[in-house]
């Protein structure tokens, strides 16, 4: 499996974690299922964002809309209270109630409290659609049992490319799919993560641009024209180790646009495209603790550039990450969507 940098593509300037991915971000942990034979081509992704509970120990979030043509579910809640409290699972657009009772079902088993003693729970499920092309999407291939499989799956790494919910996504024409990217900041004397993994389905081809070269019109002029319609998506899932209120994770958020529209993309009309972010410091417990006040920490509003530039290269690297890991994949109707990893090696000058 091939990355941006094994291509010595190397987006921004500031350095990249160890894996160069969220694994980075510490007690992140991560599960796949694929379901790829033939027409099937689709899967389910899992984040988990702490080793312990989150629906008992929650952690800071924000949410973002590029563009709202989706079907997620639990945005509103987490817009609202600036908490996420389970996993975020990605699937395909038709799997989201699936997802969700799969979800809500792994919350269940695992917090008896939920619906007697306290409240119900808010479960995050994000989706594009991957039926447009590879995925025989109206075979409602994803059952719950495998997005429970992927809820119990807790790999340290974080596999990317046509993996999982990325299956049989495409993006810019070509093979989409999961990809990610880290930086490390400096922010003082202490030193801070940020992460983004991308589920990438959106772009036209002729609009593909890698660290600035026009690859994708470069592809295009050795192709037969096809339909350049903007109709795909893409959700980013930003996570961080630094201290930030929801407030400050929103206005992270919003700079993940810049990113994206570094690729080309130009948030088509129908693309849904999604962010969500959340921090694993300054968790906020469930049950009201003993004293009603909590002190906790954040960075000051002055050393959020940092962070705002950061988010800019880890969502570009992300995505280009997602096209170069993705391989050539054959799908529906005998559709072919070829790796950008293949092209890069035939257009190499």
């Amino acid at each position: 499996m091939a990355y941006a940098r094994d291509f010595d593509i190397q987006i921004g300037e500031r350095p990249t974690g160890p894996t160069n991915s969220m694994a980075d971000i510490e007690g992140l942990s991560f599960g796949h299922v694929t379901l790829s034979d033939g027409s099937t081509q689709t899967g389910v992704t899992v984040v988990h964002p702490a080793p312990d509970s989150v629906f008992q120990t929650k952690c800071i979030a924000a949410c973002h809309v590029i563009n709202g043509f989706g079907k997620s579910i639990g945005l509103m809640q987490l817009e609202e209270l600036g908490q996420l409290e389970t996993p975020i699972v990605l699937t395909n657009t038709l799997s989201v109630g699936t997802a969700s009772t799969a979800l809500v079902k792994h919350m269940l088993a695992g917090h008896p409290a939920i619906g007697e003693t306290t409240g119900t729970v808010n479960p995050i499920v994000m989706e594009c659609n991957d039926g447009a092309f590879l995925n025989d999407i109206r075979g409602l291939h994803v059952s719950e049992e495998h997005v429970l499989q992927a809820l119990a799956r807790h790999d340290p790494q974080l596999a990317q490319g046509a993996v999982g919910a990325g299956t049989g996504m495409s993006s810019y024409g070509l093979k989409g799919g999961i990809g990610s990217a880290s930086r490390v900041i400096g922010i003082g004397a202490r030193s801070f993560t940020l992460a983004a993994t991308t589920l990438c389905n959106m772009g036209r081809l002729p609009d593909l641009m890698v660290n600035g070269r026009p690859i994708g019109a470069e592809i295009q002029a050795c192709q037969e024209s096809g339909n350049n319609a903007e109709l795909g998506s893409i959700i980013i899932l930003l996570a961080t180790d630094a201290p930030l209120t929801s407030r400050q994770l929103k206005r992270i958020c919003k700079r993940a646009t810049a990113g994206l529209a570094r690729t080309g993309t130009q948030f088509g009309s129908g693309s849904g495209d999604v962010v969500l972010g959340f921090s694993t410091a300054g968790r906020l417990p469930h049950d009201a603790p003993d004293t009603p006040v909590l002190a906790m920490e954040m960075l000051h509003e002055d050393q959020l550039d940092h962070l705002f530039s950061t988010t800019i290269e880890a969502v570009e690297e992300a995505i280009l990450n997602a096209l170069f890991a993705s391989k050539t994949t054959k799908g529906k109707h005998d559709r072919v969507r070829e790796s950008l990893a293949d092209w890069w090696l035939k257009l190499k000058k």
